[in-house]
């Protein structure tokens, strides 16, 4: 089954529509790239997918573990390179609600970090920075 229609639209826009949902994402490209920077661009929604992939699995392992993280934050970063131009490094800083974690429970929520999907998809040369804030 299909996942996503992607159409593009002209001036380096795409609208991209989740089959399952018709949920919809448009596109630009980044205004360092000749875009006008009206949207995710698609290096913007990698970034996202590394960060939200995690905090989806933090999810989980939270919800198998009578865990609340509801409140949790996510800043994400994304570094560019050049030469050839790519995504360099991805940071990931996760702010947790002020609650009474034991050190058990953080173990635990950080340790799916390293073994989610998409963090294990991306190459090997993508830096991914991840810093939790308790």
């Amino acid at each position: 089954m299909i996942t996503v229609q992607t159409t593009y639209l002209g001036n380096l826009r795409t609208e991209n529509i989740h089959v399952q949902s018709g949920t919809k994402i448009l596109t630009d490209a980044p205004t360092d790239n000749r875009g006008k920077g009206e949207a995710f661009s698609p290096t913007d929604l990698l970034a996202t997918s590394l960060g939200t992939c995690i905090m989806t699995m933090m999810g989980i392992k939270a919800m198998d573990n009578n865990i609340d993280i509801t409140g949790t934050k996510l800043e994400i970063t994304k570094i560019m390179a050049s030469d050839p131009r790519r995504v360099d490094e991805v940071v990931m800083e996760f702010h947790f609600p002020n609650k009474s974690y034991t050190t058990e429970e953080k173990k635990l929520i950080e340790s799916v970090a390293g073994i989610s999907p998409v963090p294990l998809s991306v190459h090997a040369n993508l830096k991914q920075t991840v810093r939790f804030h308790w």
